[in-house]
C-alpha cells in the first residue's frame, strides 16, 4: 500500500510540474514575441533609392526597449537611436523615435501588431505642421 501511495504521489508531482510548463512555456514565449532584429524599406525621394531601417527589440515584461538605424538621405551613413516609451501589450506593440535634424527634433510615432514573424503598422509624425501616417511593415531577420 505504501508503494501505491509512493508511485501515485510521484505521478501527481510529474503531471503538476508538466501542467506548470505548459501554462509558463508559451507565457514566457509571448513575452519574448518582439525580441529581435526587423527591418524595412522606405522608398526614396522622388524616385532615389529605397532605404533599409533596422529595429532592434527587447522586451522586459510589457516594456520593450531597443534602437532603430536608418540611413541618411543621399548616402548619408545610417543613424542609431534609442526607441522611447516602448510598450507591448499581447501582440500589440508602440513606441516612439525621436530624431533630430538642423536643430528640429522630429518624432515618430509606431503601432503594430505582431504575426509570426511580421510586424504590421502605422507610424504617425508631422510634417510642415501637418498630421501624417504611413503603413510600416517589418520582418524578423533569421539569426
Amino acid at each position: 500500500m505504501q508503494r501505491n501511495k509512493h508511485l501515485f504521489t510521484s505521478l501527481l508531482t510529474i503531471e503538476t510540474a508538466a501542467l506548470a510548463l505548459s501554462v509558463i512555456g508559451p507565457a514566457q514565449a509571448a513575452d519574448k514575441k518582439a525580441d529581435g532584429t526587423w527591418t524595412w524599406t522606405v522608398p526614396g525621394r522622388n524616385g532615389g533609392e529605397a532605404r533599409k531601417s533596422t529595429l532592434k527589440l527587447k522586451t522586459e515584461g510589457d516594456k520593450l526597449t531597443g534602437k532603430i538605424s536608418a540611413p541618411g538621405r543621399q548616402g548619408a551613413a545610417a543613424r542609431e537611436v534609442d526607441i522611447e516609451d516602448g510598450k507591448i501589450k499581447g501582440d500589440e506593440v508602440s513606441f516612439k523615435v525621436v530624431r533630430e535634424f538642423n536643430n528640429n527634433k522630429i518624432t515618430q510615432k509606431y503601432n503594430g501588431k505582431i504575426e509570426g514573424d511580421t510586424i504590421k503598422g502605422k507610424v504617425e509624425f508631422d510634417r510642415n505642421g501637418e498630421a501624417q501616417s504611413r503603413d510600416w511593415e517589418a520582418k524578423r531577420e533569421k539569426d
